[in-house]
């Protein structure tokens, strides 16, 4: 597959906390395969005294350093100042990102009443976003069992392009995990996606396998659910088209994703970033 040369780097969002640990380290795990450029991006409050922003630059620097050293990976430090959600989410966007990395707390205090920061930063890029709650489990680059759940929405197509990424560069085998549904017209739709991603998956020479969910709950439950008992390394969902204060109230389906108490790594992919098209480029 033919990569993109201009969009070859991972922005990691850093807030000086350990979780901004976990999420570079699994950049570094990223970019070790395909030795994309790291850039460590924090924001600051607008008009922040030049003494703050030069401190944030200059313990970043030593990150950065530190990142090459041990690991021979490209690493830049960016510090914007703005609101965090917009600036990172436009700073990604806007800058040819491959992916974008960030660490998750998870919906604490006031935020399981106005979303997690992970979840209003995310809907807004156009770039995929992995979140995490802990390191990488080991030290092998491999992503060894990756989750890919199936629904009715097409949707599902925009995903699978990371899939096969995935499965291609990190020897993953992808367990599509289907969701059980009676009606006939969804039931259809379903199956037209799961095909799909089979037909995609063997061009690829991606290994697979397939799962039906038990029809007990809720299909994301029942998703992390399966994802703790093969002890998965990775979830693949796609994020909510059209999100609004309901699913900031309640929580939209990806942010239960992001959430599980397995702290399993999700990758959310935005599908206003474009539909998939028959031939895959990366």
């Amino acid at each position: 597959m033919k990569e993109d040369q201009e969009n070859n780097v991972i922005v990691v969002a850093w807030d000086f906390t350990h979780v901004s640990d976990y999420a570079l380290a699994h950049a570094v795990k990223i970019a070790y395969i395909r030795r994309y450029e790291i850039k460590l991006l924090h924001v600051v409050q607008p008009g922040a005294p030049s003494e703050v922003i030069e401190d944030a630059r200059r313990k970043m620097m030593q990150v950065c350093e530190e990142t090459t050293k041990y690991n021979g990976i490209a690493c830049k430090v960016v510090v914007k100042e703005g609101n965090l959600y917009n600036a990172i989410s436009d700073y990604a966007s806007q800058s040819n990102t491959k992916l974008m990395v960030m660490g998750t707390h998870g919906r604490k205090g006031f935020q399981k009443f106005f979303g997690s920061k992970a979840l209003r930063v995310l809907i807004g890029s156009n770039c995929p976003c992995l979140t995490v709650k802990a390191k990488p489990v080991g030290d092998s680059v491999k992503i060894p069992n990756v989750v890919f759940p199936i629904c009715f929405k097409s949707e599902n197509k925009e995903k699978l392009q990371w899939a096969i990424y995935i499965g291609e560069h990190f020897k993953s085998r992808i367990h599509l995990f289907k969701y059980p549904i009676k009606e006939s017209n969804l039931q259809k739709k379903v199956n037209i996606n799961m095909n799909f991603a089979i037909r995609f998956l063997k061009q690829h020479n991606i290994e697979y396998e397939i799962h039906s969910a038990p029809k007990r709950t809720k299909f994301y439950k029942e998703t992390v659910h399966f994802a703790e008992q093969i002890n998965a390394d990775m979830i693949i969902v796609t994020t909510t088209k059209h999100i609004g204060f309901v699913d900031y109230w309640f929580g939209a389906t990806e942010q239960k994703m992001i959430d599980n108490s397995a702290k399993i790594p999700v990758l959310c992919v935005n599908p206003r970033a474009g539909a998939l098209s028959g031939n895959l480029v990366f």
